[in-house]
This record gives C-alpha cells, sequence and structure tokens, in this order.
C-alpha cells in the first residue's frame, strides 16, 4: 500500500481539474445529491477524458457489496483500464464505496476523493481505508487502498444541513482530542457552525484536522498501531449506530461514544476526574447529544460483533490518548 498521504487545499471545487491535469480515463462516481457538484468537476476536465459518470444513493443500507460490484460493472462497460482513475464525489458512504470498487477492479485502480461533507473531509476520505457494510456491521468488509489524493474545500460545505456540520465536527473535535489541544479549543469556542467561521478559518481547521490524520495514517497506514487512537468513540459509536438501526448517523454516535469514553478513562483511574463533565459541556455548547440512549447490555452484545476486538481508546487527557482492552465489568462498572 502506498504510504503518501497526499491532500490538496483549493478555494473552489473546479480547482481540482489542476490536480487532474494529464490524466487520460477519469470514471466519476458521486452522491446523487450533490450531482450539481460532480457536473461542475466533469465540466472543468478537458473532453474526453471523463469516461463515465455514475450517482448513487447513499444510506448505511445500500453501504454493501452489491453496490460496489455495481459500480465495479460500471466500470467494466465504460472499458477502463488500468491506469483509470475513478474519482470520488460525496461524503464518506460515496468515498467508502467508491475507493472500494477501484480496489477491486482489475486487481486495483487508482482513486481520488472531492469529499463534500464535514466529516468525511476531517476523517472518511483520508487515510486509505475503504470497504462496505456486512449484515448491518460497519465496513466489515474492506481494503486499505490508499487514494491518489484528497481534495479539500470548504466551499462545498455551504449548503450543508446544521446537523451533518455537527456530525462533522464530532469528528474533527475526536481528531483534536488526540492531537492538537489548541485547535480544540478553537473548534469548540466556535462552533463550526454555517454562520459564525469565514471560509479560510473553515479551510483552516479542516486543513488541520485532516493533517493530523494524515501524519498519523504515514506513520501507521494499516492501523499495526498508532493509527487505532483515530478511533476514540467509535467502539461506543458504532455500537451506538447498531442498536439505533441506522436512526442516529456516525457523527452523533461518535460524539456521545467520546462521552462514554471519557467517563470510562476517569472510572479507570487513566484520567483526572472532570474530564468528562468538561468534554460533555463544550460537546453541548456546540450542538452534540452527549447522552447514550441504550443501556451497556445493549451496546456490550453489539460491540462483540465489532472489528476492532474488544479495543478501547481512552484519554488520560485532551491530546492524551491511549490504546488499552477493558474488562466486560468495568465497561459495567464505569458507563452505566
Amino acid at each position: 500500500m502506498n504510504k503518501d498521504v497526499v491532500i490538496v487545499r483549493g478555494e473552489k471545487v473546479v480547482d481540482v481539474s489542476a490536480r487532474l491535469a494529464g490524466e487520460k480515463e477519469i470514471y466519476i462516481v458521486h452522491d446523487v445529491n450533490v450531482a450539481n457538484v460532480a457536473a461542475s468537476v466533469a465540466r472543468a476536465l478537458p473532453a474526453g477524458v471523463v469516461r463515465g459518470i455514475t450517482g448513487i444513493v447513499t444510506s448505511e443500507e445500500l453501504k454493501t457489496m452489491d453496490t460496489a460490484v455495481k459500480l465495479a460493472e460500471k466500470f467494466l462497460e465504460a472499458d477502463l483500464s488500468r491506469g483509470a482513475l475513478v474519482l470520488a464525489i460525496g461524503g464518506g458512504i460515496t468515498t467508502d464505496i467508491a475507493g472500494f470498487a477501484a480496489s477491486m477492479y482489475k486487481r486495483g485502480i487508482r482513486y481520488a476523493n472531492i469529499p463534500t461533507t464535514l466529516l468525511a473531509q476531517v476523517d472518511a476520505a483520508i487515510g486509505g481505508k475503504t470497504g462496505v457494510n456486512l449484515h448491518g456491521y460497519k465496513n466489515m468488509l474492506g481494503a486499505f487502498h490508499m487514494p491518489e489524493f484528497t481534495f479539500l474545500t470548504a466551499s462545498v460545505l455551504e449548503t450543508l444541513p446544521e446537523k451533518e456540520l455537527r456530525c462533522g465536527l464530532a469528528e474533527m473535535l475526536k481528531t483534536f482530542l488526540i492531537g492538537d489541544a489548541d485547535a480544540y479549543a478553537r473548534a469548540v469556542s466556535s462552533g463550526f457552525s454555517a454562520n459564525n467561521l469565514d471560509g479560510q478559518d473553515k479551510n483552516d481547521l479542516i486543513f488541520r484536522a485532516a493533517s493530523i490524520k494524515a501524519d498519523i495514517v504515514c506513520r501507521d497506514p494499516l492501523e499495526h498501531g498508532e493509527r487505532a487512537v483515530l478511533n476514540l468513540g467509535h467502539t461506543f459509536g458504532h455500537a451506538i449506530e447498531h442498536c439505533s438501526g441506522g436512526s442516529i448517523a456516525h457523527g452523533e454516535a461518535v460524539g456521545m461514544g467520546i462521552i462514554l469514553a471519557a467517563k470510562l478513562s476517569e472510572g479507570l483511574g487513566i484520567a483526572e476526574k472532570g474530564l468528562a463533565a468538561g468534554l460533555e459541556k463544550d460537546f453541548q455548547r456546540v450542538g452534540l447529544e452527549t447522552t447514550c440512549p441504550y443501556g451497556i447490555d445493549e451496546l456490550t452484545a453489539a460491540m462483540k460483533k465489532d472489528k476492532k476486538d474488544g479495543r478501547f481508546i481512552l484519554l488520560k487527557g485532551i491530546g492524551q490518548p491511549i490504546i488499552t482492552t477493558v474488562k466486560e465489568d468495568d465497561l459495567r462498572k464505569y458507563t452505566e
């Protein structure tokens, strides 16, 4: 696997055309909700380069092997060669599925991402994890397949609903909690709403979060060690998502999961008392839900199916993550 993580910044989405100069075959896969963005990118490219455009309906229920195979069939119909590039435009589900389809087609062709949600910009579209769900469990089938680049621009967030911004903010705060206390304070202070940051400020925070993840991925591309810290809040979060049947979005679940992880950190004596309450206050101030609606019995049953195999990312403090395993008795004792 290519260990380089390439992040490209731009003011407008069409600026990506400069990075695509010289490409001979591009196939665009986009979320149907951002068809206008995909059309703008296609128009900015030289005639004949775009060999096909496919819009997909995105949901956790449709993030399946069947969807990935149908995309690969589209690549085959377009007669894409081994030198083609798949360009994924959309949120994390789109980049995950398109990247996975690219990893399978002809034993792997190149792809690149233009994430159009905050969550994807700071997390899902960076680092080369691709995959689909299996029987309702997240990302159980997949591959490490590094994108050629991920193109970041805050301009595509202008029409994003506040709920989607908050979901992305949860992942952004997670990244800052493991790697940059100053950026965490700035993001919590701003709330990253549609109205209280200008484009440059948004770009700066997005790029900082993306850069933290990129640095970690470069040091541990296949998640043999350090990269696991990026899963702060995710062991709980994936269980919450599963229990909700998809009614709780990924970012919302991760936010709740971070609070549970902080409580567990305190209970085990890893963090000082007050960490969880402080984070909960911060999260509530920026509009994130912090109370998990499910009991530990439900969560534990779902965790046993999770691919993290019982690992938890806990916090000694802001910017001080640790990787550990936790006994089920301690889960019950400190998170109920």
